[in-house]
């Protein structure tokens, strides 16, 4: 029988966004934490087809699952040494690091999803190039960008994958001139806002306010932030990260770049999804890898245990 202490493995546990949620998700999360989100939050978690074009149901459910899934890792004794969120997912890991409070963090997404919604009803949104270095995708950016017609490079995902936020016009354009200057893909994404811009400002100031009454704790292991790459561990920059997580661009490519200097053995993408495994595979060979989309906990917990001897 194993001990009961602690077991740290040099791990990443790395939380994705919205994207990869779909329906029947949640059908194996525990029935008594889904009852308490719903209370929390008021919002009756749907986990069907059409319950998921809603930005508030993608969010809270991701989050809810994630949650779940860490907590069951938890009661396994496995811990993080690093964790990284994406967009979204910077609350899971701020949760798994013990920033914060369970009822708060659900409380704070779920603000989160509800001003997403109400700051930019139509018009407004993202798209992604690919085959584009970020200097090249700058320079579109500024090429195109009026205060009319605004449009942001916002999102380094890996080393040639940028997005950009603002006036659906503009970023056609710019998705124009991507293709024309070689890039290998270049379209709109399915997201009705312009995040990780400062076009969402006012949400973020609201944000903040928020997390301004929340009882925070210093965070138990590394964390990757957001807005600038880089590898914190005082509380001060976690808070900074998710108050204006919607404000300043996800910085991936860099966050991977530093966690791997950190040489961790193990990494674990939480659900949905198995995005950030596919590029960290890209980056590095020395890795053990786990995507908890595709395998179950007992599982995950077998393969820790014989990597850790």
């Amino acid at each position: 029988m194993r001990s009961k202490e602690v077991i740290v493995l040099r791990s990443l546990w790395l939380f994705p966004g919205q994207g990869g949620q779909k329906a029947g998700m949640l059908k194996n999360v525990d029935s008594e934490l889904k009852d308490q989100v719903e209370k929390w939050t008021k919002v009756k978690l749907l986990d069907t087809q059409e319950g998921y074009q809603d930005s508030v149901q993608i969010q809270l459910s991701i989050l809810l699952l994630q949650i779940d899934q860490i907590e069951q890792l938890k009661k396994l004794h496995w811990q993080p040494t690093l964790v990284a969120g994406h967009s979204l997912g910077v609350f899971a890991a701020a949760y798994a690091a013990e920033v914060i409070e369970k009822k708060d963090l659900f409380r704070l997404v779920a603000l989160r999803a509800k001003l997403m919604q109400q700051s930019y009803p139509e018009g407004y949104g993202m798209g992604v190039v690919v085959g584009l270095s970020r200097l090249e995708a700058k320079k579109l950016a500024e090429q195109v960008f009026t205060e009319s017609d605004p449009v942001y490079l916002s999102n380094q995902n890996s080393e040639l994958q940028n997005t950009f936020s603002g006036k659906i016009t503009a970023i056609k354009k710019v998705l124009a001139l991507a293709k024309d200057n070689g890039a290998s893909k270049a379209k709109l994404l399915r997201v009705p806002n312009p995040s990780h811009s400062p076009l969402m400002k006012k949400a973020a100031e609201q944000l903040n306010q928020f997390i301004g009454q929340l009882k925070l704790h210093q965070p138990n292991c590394i964390y990757l932030a957001n807005y600038n790459g880089h590898a914190v561990r005082n509380l001060k920059e976690v808070v900074f990260d998710l108050g204006n997580n919607l404000v300043y661009p996800v910085l991936w490519e860099t966050m991977m770049q530093i966690a791997l200097e950190y040489q961790p053995t193990v990494s674990c993408e939480f659900s949905p999804g198995s995005a950030f495994t596919k590029l960290l595979k890209a980056k590095t060979d020395q890795l053990h890898m786990v995507t908890l989309s595709q395998i179950s906990i007992d599982d995950a917990d077998y393969l820790f245990n014989k990597w850790e001897k």
